[in-house]
Order: C-alpha cells, then structure tokens, then sequence
C-alpha cells in the first residue's frame, strides 16, 4: 500500500543535536571529513563507510549504488569494484562522479564531487590481498552488472572458482581493482531547526587550495 501525503508527513524529524559553524572547521576539507567519519564509527553507526556513488552513463542518464569507502588520504576517496561493470562504463563515457555520505545519528551528511581515475595496480594488489577469501572468490565468479540466468549459475562459478583456487593464494583478476575520487568540491552538511540547516562547502580554487562558502539550506 503507498503512504499518503499526510503519512509521509508524520515521518518528518527536526533536527536539534547540534550546529556547524565555519570556525570550528580544518581548513583541509579532507582531514575535516576523517574527524567526521571517525565520530561516525564511535557513534556505532551501520557501516559508516558506506556512500552513494553517482555516475553518468554515455546516454546522460544518472546512475546511483551504495558502494563503500576503503580509503581517505590526502589524494580523495578510494573504492574498489570491477572494471567490467556498469561503473567503469560510466566512468569511459563521462569520468566524473558525486559522492553522498548519511549519517542519520549524528544529523549529518557529506557530498563530494569530483573526477574520477583508476588506482594503480600496486594499491589494487594491495588491497586486493587483504580482502576475505569468499570476497576474492566473488571477484573471479561474478560477471558484474551481466544479466544472469538464475541465482544457481552465479553460486556455481562461485564453487568453481573456489575449487580452481583451492589451497592457494588468489591472485587478482585483471577486471577488477581501485578507483580514486579527486574532489573540486566537499560539502558538509549539519541538520538544525525548522530546517534552517547548515551546508559549508568547500571549493578547490586555481591556485589549488580551498574556498569555504556558507550555503543556504
């Protein structure tokens, strides 16, 4: 049954717990983002490093998944996923993307957009081979983005792979590894009152440094 109007209305939450104020800001929007990622995961939230990718395919047409972030240094966001997938299309046609973080206990959320490139293979090797055992089987066995017939052909490959590879080291498909997002722009973003609430967005400028702008809600 669809929820009415007035029943989506009743779901509605005043933000209160706190505000943001541009001085209370790293003037490194990436070292800012690790300190909020960092009160996420004491906040116990759900899998903190969680975030909505958004790309756009070669017909312009949006795209968005939950994907999760492996790495945040000084370079941008990290993931990992396969180069045969609908993502890596995307990225070939239009090599940009936008990221979205919610953390809901804590009022908060962050979006980033920027360009996007492929890791080296060291860092994808790397990671690669600190990944469970059942998730470097699923990198060999899953076609990703393919249409499958039933379920049953994606757990065979599954066991076909773990018996090709019993008793070894997986190595790492070539199809599959690292991309970086280098940011322009991070916005942070702090739920208040009556939803006046706080968007601080940084910019990249020319010179290479950053720009802090106060944004209407």
């Amino acid at each position: 049954m669809a929820l009415s109007p007035q029943a989506l209305a009743a779901l509605r939450q005043d933000y209160s717990q706190r505000g943001l104020d541009l001085s209370e800001l790293d003037a490194d929007p990436l070292v800012q983002f690790q300190a909020w990622l960092k009160e996420a995961h004491q906040a116990e939230i759900l899998e903190p490093n969680a975030m909505v990718l958004a790309t756009v395919d070669a017909s312009g047409q949006p795209w968005s998944r939950t994907v999760l972030l492996k790495a945040c240094d000084s370079r941008g966001f990290v993931f990992f996923t396969n180069y045969q997938g609908a993502k890596a299309a995307h990225f070939e046609a239009n090599p940009r993307a936008a990221l979205t973080f919610w953390w809901g206990g804590l009022e908060r959320q962050v979006n980033i957009t920027g360009r996007v490139s492929k890791t080296s293979a060291q860092e994808s090797e790397s990671y690669f081979a600190s990944r469970p055992l059942a998730s470097q089987l699923g990198a060999w066995a899953s076609p990703q983005s393919s249409v499958l017939p039933e379920r049953h052909s994606l757990e065979q490959a599954f066991e076909t792979q773990k018996l090709r590879y019993e008793g070894q080291v997986v190595p790492r498909p070539e199809h599959w590894g690292g991309y970086l997002l280098e940011p322009a722009t991070i916005e942070f973003w702090q739920g208040r009152r009556s939803r006046l609430h706080d968007r601080l967005r940084y910019a990249r400028s020319d010179e290479g440094g950053w720009q802090i702008s106060r944004l209407a809600p």
